[in-house]
């Protein structure tokens, strides 16, 4: 407790060293000015006229780079409001209906055989989706609900259409803006691209203008939906007094894999459907209606190594189907990914007192190497109140749970996310931060950091300051479930067992 309380006082002294030596100083300035007299002000006056000259130069330069600063720092990016897309309650599926769902595709598949009919491949997916932290209200695509299920194209597209189309005309009905006002637009969907393009399907639906600088971006994992936000954080950053319309996606009807395969299989068992449109604007009188400020964005690629390129890799299987492949060295990769973002984040986030403490413990570990085999984790609980972890799995929530010192109340809305709506890649950090406004918890001034981690591999984060006390939007994911939440998931037995805690908020 004693070392505790140390701690405590040291991050209050160095956070308000400033302050702390301001006051003195200011008493010390007063005492002094006190003590003049009318002939010490004559003076003083007499030598301001004879260095007129020093005077206007010192003046004007202070002039000019007053209107320097001004005139060339970013412009601020606020986030407006944002959807995450609720599917209909026909589409919710159980852990039950999931394996249903595997069993009808194997079962439809052309190229069955003896050894495809293996019940341990059955056996695995069951075992993986009872230990994987999803509940039993998930949701899946009209396709794959079918009997048989679907995986044509004209369901995958249908499936996108019905997600992004319904994100963005509760984002519009909240907001209140004309698409017509829409100067930007980025939508990211990793597996599924078809042509024309998910932009120009989003530009033909809604008629946005024709002048829109719209993009697509694909292949880029469960972090590009980051990887977008920072993108429209820069154009915003050119293109003065305009909105951007970020939408993060991904297909489930045409990534599903139908093979046995057990590094392709795991993903089957966690992702699910699901969506999320986000509107930023550059607009100085955006700021008193919007939700938060964006104050950072930090892009971490290791792919120019080869492990890490190639620990999560789409390609084909023994018998000629198309899966993701998640490595052994996934975890690994992760962990040293998370570490590099986490060294450039740091600085930019933490308090003095941590950056001091991280300084001390990176020189005492250059000179001590022997001795010192761990390194030192900043407490980012000084600088941040509510984290968004991107619901990739439970293993993914559990080792940044431990690698960054949170506890498990920092991490409830990864967990809750992931059991009530599983991972929707890109768009599962957009739930996270949904959950922590259906909870009342985001007051003004709160900092969230958003973290996510993509093929490639990529970890990408973004930070967020509240501009007020953030009050959840109309027709929000949660506002039928919240008061469920969080869940007691037991997974020591086969089933697992909820427990409503309706008294945390």
């Amino acid at each position: 407790m004693t070392s505790v309380n140390a701690k405590l006082l040291y991050h209050y002294v160095l956070t308000n060293l400033f302050n702390l030596c301001l006051f003195p100083l200011t008493a010390f300035l007063v005492g002094k000015a006190s003590r003049l007299t009318t002939n010490d002000l004559h003076h003083f006056y007499s030598y301001l006229q004879h260095n007129l000259i020093t005077v206007t130069l010192l003046f004007a330069f202070t002039v000019f780079g007053s209107i320097l600063y001004i005139v060339t720092r970013p412009k601020p990016v606020y986030l407006v409001d944002y959807s995450c897309y609720l599917p209909p309650p026909h589409l919710s599926c159980s852990v039950s209906k999931v394996m249903d769902i595997f069993y009808q595709i194997r079962k439809a598949d052309p190229s069955r055989d003896e050894a495809w009919d293996d019940p341990s491949s059955l056996d695995f997916l069951r075992k993986i989706q009872e230990r994987s932290g999803l509940g039993d209200e998930t949701y899946g695509p009209q396709g794959l609900l079918q009997v048989p299920p679907q995986k044509n194209f004209a369901a995958a597209r249908e499936e996108t259409e019905q997600v992004i189309i319904g994100a963005l005309e509760h984002l519009f009905e909240n907001t209140k803006v004309n698409p017509r006002e829409i100067g930007i637009l980025v939508v990211n969907s990793s597996l599924f691209n078809p042509t024309p393009s998910l932009s120009a399907m989003v530009v033909n639906t809604f008629k946005l203008r024709s002048n829109i600088k719209s993009f697509n971006l694909g292949g880029m994992g469960c972090s590009a939906g980051i990887i977008a936000i920072d993108l429209a954080k820069d154009l915003l950053h050119v293109h003065k007094n305009t909105y951007a319309l970020v939408v993060s996606t991904e297909n489930i009807t045409h990534s599903i894999y139908a093979g046995n395969n057990r590094s392709m299989m795991v993903s089957n068992c966690l992702f699910r459907m699901g969506g999320a449109a986000i509107l930023l604007s550059n607009k100085p009188g955006d700021r008193r209606r919007s939700k938060y400020k964006l104050t950072h964005t930090v892009r971490t690629h290791t792919g120019a190594d080869d492990q890490s390129f190639r620990c999560v890799r789409q390609e084909d299987d023994e018998r000629g189907k198309i899966g993701v492949c998640l490595s052994k060295d996934l975890t690994g990769v992760a962990g040293r990914t998370v570490k590099k973002n986490i060294a450039t984040l740091g600085p930019l986030v933490l308090p003095l007192s941590e950056k001091f403490l991280f300084l001390v413990a990176f020189i005492a570990k250059k000179l001590l190497k022997d001795k010192i085999k761990h390194s030192y984790v900043p407490d980012f609980k000084l600088a941040i109140n509510h984290f968004c972890i991107h619901a990739g799995g439970r293993a993914v929530i559990d080792v940044l749970e431990k690698n960054l010192g949170l506890s498990p109340v920092d991490v409830e809305a990864s967990r809750s996310t992931l059991h009530r709506f599983g991972n929707t890649s890109s768009s599962s950090i957009w739930y996270e931060l949904a959950y922590i406004e259906a909870k009342g918890r985001m007051k003004k001034g709160n900092k969230v950091w958003q973290i996510a981690l993509g093929s490639g591999f990529k970890c990408n984060s973004a930070v967020w300051v509240a501009l007020s006390n953030v009050k959840p939007s109309t027709k929000s994911p949660w506002e039928h479930c919240i008061d469920r939440y969080p869940v007691e998931i037991n997974f020591d037995s086969s089933k697992s067992e909820v427990r409503a805690e309706n008294g945390r908020s």
